[in-house]
């Protein structure tokens, strides 16, 4: 990650953060760094809903939102920055106005973009880690692609029907690329969808969550990444599986 000059908190954000900067092992110096951050959000919905939430609540000083749909019915089971009043509204734009509302000192950037090949890694460069909470393998694959190229964390969560899964890829810190976990040969039509087999909605808010915590944590320098390790989720079982990449 690039050093930033660690940023002042207003007599405001001192109050606000007041746990965190009370928090062993975190204290000024984590919530100055999660301050000076600039992190990208790929996809607005069932996984970076609860990612957008924690992260702005938790004082990111700049997040970037990507997501070209817009929000309908049935989203609203899962994806909880949106509202029944923000139906038709996009989805970039309604997470950025509940992450405002959350917390006015985080700055915005709203993107109602799908990201390609051909623009991931002009639009990501101003970031310092991406969260890729999207749904097919094209834009996935395109965001690692960039992210790989720019030599920028990129945390990855993925759920369908009762189960998720969560990693980081970082090449350059030494962990497996995205194309040693998911092949080329791999494709949208051969993977789960939950419009096809269902989501049960606090799933995503487990992995969104935990993707969220994999960002401040890089972020932070606090505890040990996900970085070469694969974390299963089972939500009827209730059980945790780790996999080394």
């Amino acid at each position: 990650m690039t050093p930033h000059t660690p940023p002042h908190l207003s007599g405001d954000e001192t109050k606000r953060y007041a746990r965190h900067l009370v928090l062993k092992d975190f204290g000024g110096a984590g919530q100055q760094a999660l301050k000076g951050s600039r992190i990208a959000i790929i996809g607005a919905g069932g996984l970076g809903s609860p990612a957008i939430a924690y992260l702005a609540a938790a004082g990111i000083g700049r997040l970037g939102i990507f997501d070209a749909d817009t929000v309908s019915l049935s989203n609203l089971q899962r994806q909880i920055v949106h509202s029944t009043a923000r139906i038709g509204i996009n989805k970039a734009e309604s997470a950025g106005r509940f992450a405002l509302s959350l917390n006015e000192h985080v700055a915005l950037e709203l993107y109602a973009e799908r990201l390609t090949g051909e623009t991931a890694q002009r639009f990501l460069t101003p970031y310092d880690i991406v969260l890729d909470g999207t749904d097919n393998l094209a834009t996935r694959r395109a965001v690692a692609d960039a992210c790989e190229k720019l030599q920028k964390p990129l945390v990855s969560g993925a759920v369908s029907s009762f189960s998720g899964q969560l990693t980081v890829f970082a090449p350059h810190l030494g962990g497996p690329k995205h194309s040693d976990v998911f092949a080329d040969e791999a494709n949208d039509d051969t993977l789960p969808s939950c419009e096809a087999n269902g989501i049960l909605g606090p799933v995503t808010g487990v992995i969104g969550t935990l993707m969220a915590m994999e960002a401040i944590k890089l972020v932070s320098g606090v505890g040990t990444s996900l970085i070469g390790r694969l974390m299963l989720y089972d939500a009827k079982d209730a059980r945790f599986t780790e996999i080394a990449l």
